[in-house]
This record gives structure tokens, C-alpha cells and sequence, in this order.
């Protein structure tokens, strides 16, 4: 007698990773509303149903690409993280990974603002943004205790750490910025100046 199983279908890593570049590609064209499941099926090159399989979504889809991407960036800017550094040296290399980040995958920056602007980020929760720089709010908060940093409401902190590293890495609104490492420091300077007590 012959017993034959059905397997389930596995989730494929190729084909993940053609869809998260597909979704940010085709987002970054022609925008959330007009990039479709079966637009994003297509440029990943795989069927339509087969999104269903790593994804319950569209929204799923867009939201998961937007946090791995946010996953990304926390690893980058927290790679080699050593919190017994100076505070400010600590936060200072952070700026400069970020930057580096942001230059290596201007596609994944110009998704994640989109996202950030449209009202798929009321879908996300906060706290799964932050756990990817965790390391990072313990270093604010010991400079909090220790009288290093200003004891003001943490979003206030948050826009004048990494905002200004958001909008200079904004070519529509910085036109004229050139991210070199003398730029980069002065404007570090003057957001630490900014935090600190």
C-alpha cells in the first residue's frame, strides 16, 4: 500500500526577498494606492497567490516590509555597540551609521518615509520599532539619570536625536546638504547641543 503525504508549502527566502525589494521598488514609483498585490507579484516574478503564503495582506505586506527595514537600520546604527563609551561618542557613532545606512539603501529610506507619512503607520506598533534600538534608549535614559541629557518628554528627545538625520538625508528638502563627514559632525554637534544639559 502507497501512503502519500501532502506537505505543506514552505516559505521560500528567494522568494521573500524578491518581494520586500519588489514592494519597496514599485512603492517608491508609483506609491502605496496604485501598488497593488498583483503589480508587486509581478515584479518579484512569482504568482499572485503565492503572496498569500508569507503574507495574511497587502497591509500585511507593506507593514512587514516597512519593520524589516527598521530592523535593518536599528542592527546597522547598533552593530559594535559598546555602552561604556562616553554618552555622547556613543550616540555620535550612532548618527554616523545611520548616515552610512541611509547612503547604502536610499531605496529602503525613501520607502520607510513614505510609510512614515501615510496611514499605514497607525498599523504599526511603537514598540516593535523600538526594540530594534533598544541598546540606543538605555544610553538616552542613562544620560537622563546621570544629568548628561535633558529630562524632557522622550518624543521631544527622539525628533532632535534622529529627525535631523531624517531630513538631511531628504534631498527634496536639504537640496544643497552634502552628507560628508564635516557636514555630518556639525549637525551632530548642534542636535547634541540641543539634548544636553
Amino acid at each position: 500500500m502507497i501512503i502519500y503525504f501532502r506537505t505543506m508549502r514552505t516559505k521560500d527566502d528567494i522568494k521573500q526577498e524578491a518581494l520586500f525589494e519588489a514592494t519597496v521598488k514599485l512603492v517608491n514609483e508609483i506609491g502605496f494606492a496604485t501598488s497593488s498585490v498583483s503589480k508587486i507579484a509581478k515584479e518579484a516574478n512569482i504568482s499572485p497567490a503565492t503572496i498569500y503564503v508569507y503574507y495574511k495582506n497587502k497591509e500585511d505586506l507593506l507593514v512587514t516590509t516597512y519593520l524589516e527595514i527598521k530592523k535593518q537600520m536599528g542592527k546597522s546604527a547598533t552593530e559594535d555597540f559598546d555602552d561604556s563609551l562616553p554618552i555622547r561618542d556613543i550616540l555620535r557613532q550612532v548618527w554616523f551609521k545611520m548616515f552610512d545606512y541611509i547612503g547604502k539603501h536610499p531605496d529602503y529610506f525613501q520607502y520607510c518615509e513614505q510609510f512614515s507619512n501615510s496611514p499605514y503607520q497607525s498599523l504599526v506598533d511603537k514598540r516593535e520599532i523600538e526594540k530594534h534600538f533598544d541598546p540606543l534608549i538605555h544610553v538616552v535614559i542613562r544620560g537622563i539619570e546621570q544629568k548628561i541629557i535633558k529630562n524632557v518628554n522622550f518624543d521631544i528627545l527622539t525628533v532632535f536625536i534622529f529627525h535631523p538625520i531624517v531630513a538631511l538625508s531628504n534631498s527634496r528638502i536639504c537640496q544643497d546638504f552634502e552628507l560628508n563627514d564635516g557636514n555630518i559632525e556639525t549637525a551632530f554637534t548642534m542636535a547634541w547641543d540641543a539634548i544636553r544639559l
